[in-house]
């Protein structure tokens, strides 16, 4: 939707920029952290990746800002380069290198991955926003938010540290996502049905505001339970605009005849590229209006803020499903909720950090379990396991893949099973053999028709159905419908007519275009 139309569903993008917004905050710090970056250079992210990107994307409900995909490596090419500034210069040439990948229209990438891939992402994410929140929830707040690994810094993973959960449950935090929770849920079901307020101010809202007010109560003694300090949201806080300023941090341009800068620019590049593209086309999938967002533009976009994210000491930026699937279940219509939450990411930095500061991840995780809920319905599972094996197996590899590892390998894992099930489907219907009652001169008959496309993957199970042809008959390989015959099947026809006389088998051929070197 264009810049004419942007302001027209302000009454849904409103509510559901400021839901972005405080999903947002968290995760900008927690990726910043598990980086080994800067606090602050995880909402310089979320903010380019709002406003700059939001606003050159052609994404209808994409949201973009620091990927913990791509935590691991910044974490380690920092080390590598040996200084932060160093390590922006990389981000500003990894967002050149995008650019140039969406000029030379790079974006068709994104339509090699099965849909069953893509849903299996999405449901895996769901399943991993709830299972990495729940301690979130319970109060056990080792892992920083924003992490996506099975194996977590802090020597765990997913599944250890809801086991520790349990054993440091924190009362307070526990009363804090058990009401807003059960708000959420009656918000949902009941509220929003009975009168369009409810519909205009979103339940996580209110979530929001009744956690900074519970830990109001819990700091002045008026409720008998507490927070720490790492249970609650910590944004670095500047006193006046002069300190807020001097956070921002530039690129070395000295480094630029170090190759490492470029090796580093270029791996990046490619992986911020590929998990923008995979949310785009998971974005797509579940947005209510199925609107198609140009992947060449949206790869132009992602470098744009890459480029303005690294030159004032930003992360890496993507477009990010955790963000984009809130934007849609709280009611997003048009880009401008994703603009609007760079906004008030950037106007809470400079004016209200100390207030963000009250609020408790408690809060934020219950309005992302019920994000995560919405991706991975057990309905889904269902739906996909009645299209069948082809469809579900795929789905259902990336789901447990995801959990067990992370988002890329994940999808890798997914992908390599759909591309199993397309090379056996190639497989079994390379060819038809149709056997004859009739005879030729007291020779039974055989009529193999090959495919359209007849691959070199093909060549086994030609040469199966060609071997099982008894001696003393006729075949006639039939190549008119045949678009395209690799050369190893070509080659397998041409010897199977020589041998095939030492089984008097008469071979007859239509429309095969014989080898040149025959």
């Amino acid at each position: 939707m264009e810049s004419k139309n942007i302001f027209k569903e302000l009454k849904s993008d409103l509510p559901a920029s400021i839901v972005v917004f405080f999903v947002a905050v968290p995760l900008c710090l927690g990726i910043a952290l598990a980086s080994g970056a800067p606090l602050f250079s995880g909402i310089i992210a979320g903010i380019v990746g709002g406003i700059i990107v939001g606003m050159a994307s052609g994404s209808a409900l994409g949201v973009s800002g620091p990927a913990a995909g791509l935590a691991v490596i910044v974490l380690t090419s920092i080390a590598t380069l040996g200084s932060w500034p160093a390590f922006l210069l990389a981000v500003v040439i990894a967002g050149v290198i995008q650019l140039a990948m969406g000029f030379v229209k790079a974006g068709f990438i994104a339509y090699f991955f099965p849909s069953s891939v893509i849903k299996g992402m999405l449901t895996g994410i769901g399943l991993l926003i709830v299972l990495k929140q729940i301690p979130h929830a319970l109060g056990y707040d080792k892992d920083t938010e924003g992490d996506d690994a099975f194996f977590q810094a802090d020597g765990e993973n997913t599944f250890s540290a809801l086991a520790s959960a349990f054993e440091w449950i924190t009362p307070g935090a526990i009363l804090i996502a058990s009401i807003s929770i059960a708000i959420l849920i009656l918000w949902d079901t009941v509220l929003t049905k009975k009168h369009k307020i409810f519909q205009l101010i979103q339940g996580p809202i209110v979530v929001v505001i009744l956690g900074i007010v519970m830990n109001y109560l819990f700091q002045n003694g008026i409720l008998n339970f507490s927070l720490a300090s790492d249970q609650v949201v910590q944004l670095p806080v500047a006193e006046n605009f002069s300190q807020f300023l001097t956070q921002f941090t530039f690129p070395d341009f000295t480094q630029l005849t170090n190759p490492e800068i470029y090796k580093i620019a270029l791996v990046m590049a490619i992986v911020a590229s590929l998990e923008t593209l995979l949310c785009v086309e998971a974005t797509d999938k579940i947005d209510p209006f199925k609107r198609v967002t140009p992947t060449n533009r949206e790869l132009k976009a992602q470098g744009l803020g890459n480029i303005i994210s690294g030159m004032i000491g930003g992360l890496p930026i993507t477009q990010v499903i955790v963000r984009s699937s809130a934007n849609i279940s709280f009611g997003g219509k048009t880009k401008m909720s994703a603009i609007l939450h760079g906004v008030f990411l950037l106007i809470s930095a400079i004016t209200i950090a100390g207030l963000l500061n009250m609020i408790p991840l408690a809060s934020l995780a219950a309005i992302l379990i019920m994000v995560g809920y919405k991706l991975a319905k057990p309905e889904l599972f269902k739906q996909m396991y009645k299209l069948g094996w082809e469809q579900f197996i795929p789905f259902l590899a990336t789901v447990v893949a995801i959990l067990l590892t992370d988002l890329l390998k994940g999808i890798t894992i997914g992908l390599l099973f759909g591309i199993f099930y397309t090379l056996r489907h190639s497989y079994r219907n390379s060819h038809h053999l149709q056997s004859n009652t009739s005879t030729e001169d007291g020779q039974k008959v055989y009529h193999l028709a090959l495919a359209e496309e007849v691959s070199f993957f093909n060549k086994a199970s030609v040469l199966k159905v060609l071997d099982e042809i008894p001696a003393d008959s006729k075949v006639i390989i039939d190549c008119t419908k045949s678009k395209s015959i690799a050369h190893d099947v070509v080659e397998l026809i041409v010897n199977y007519r020589t041998n095939a006389k030492t089984k008097n088998i008469n071979v007859e051929t239509i429309n095969f275009i014989e080898p040149i070197n025959n």
